[in-house]
């Protein structure tokens, strides 16, 4: 069986970056999870999100104004996960899948009340503006292994990770490296998500 990968994009929807990063994704021919906070959705942004929906890809949930939950009473965290949720039904159709903390801050209440899979991935300090998209390339290529669950960022204004997919996607072809959602990733490897496991990888066990 050829590796698989799975490209997330955070922060998004908007008219700025998502497109771009969609563009490429389509020209490559694949598909990524990208997963949304609520108040960057407007009604330009919902269409950019549509648009990777029915290129397949997947639409996750990212909360709705993207704080610290593991600071956050158990009420603020529910209501920052179900208002997100809401917000994708919305302008989709469809519940999100899986769950992103906002900067990967855990806590017990964090887990027990979000009900879904919580995915971390696999970074390359794309949120960092100073880092080059060469060393954001670099940085995937030197870590990435079969199963990887990609943490980029689709921000508006972020052109050093849209510049470095457009090198990383061929690249990691050449590997022999597949591109899926989340959803798929799991699937197609045979590993039903667990509650309680902050996944980079879809292989991890703890």
């Amino acid at each position: 069986m050829s590796k698989t990968v799975a490209f997330t994009f955070d922060d998004g929807p908007n008219t700025v970056t998502t497109p771009r990063v969609l563009d490429i994704l389509e020209e490559n021919g694949i598909v990524a999870s990208f997963f949304l906070i609520a108040r960057n959705i407007t009604e330009e942004s919902a269409e950019v999100a549509r648009r990777a929906l029915r290129m397949g890809c997947e639409i996750n949930n990212h909360t709705v104004n993207h704080p610290h939950l593991d600071r956050l009473p158990p009420e603020e965290i529910r209501a920052e996960f179900d208002g997100c949720t809401e917000q994708i039904v919305r302008i989709t159709g469809q519940k999100p899948k899986f769950f992103r903390p906002p900067f990967i801050d855990v806590n017990q209440d964090v887990f027990d009340n979000i009900d879904l899979p919580f995915i971390s991935g696999v970074g390359c300090r794309d949120w960092e503006p100073q880092v080059t998209a060469r060393e954001r390339i670099d940085l995937v290529m030197s870590q990435v292994r079969d199963g990887d669950l990609i943490l980029l960022h689709d921000m508006a204004g972020n052109e050093n990770t849209v510049e470095a997919i457009r090198f990383l996607i061929p690249e990691l072809k050449k590997q022999g490296y597949r591109f899926l959602t989340c959803s798929q990733i799991f699937a197609e490897n045979g590993v039903t998500p667990r509650r309680g496991i902050l996944y980079s990888n879809v292989f991890q066990t703890a």
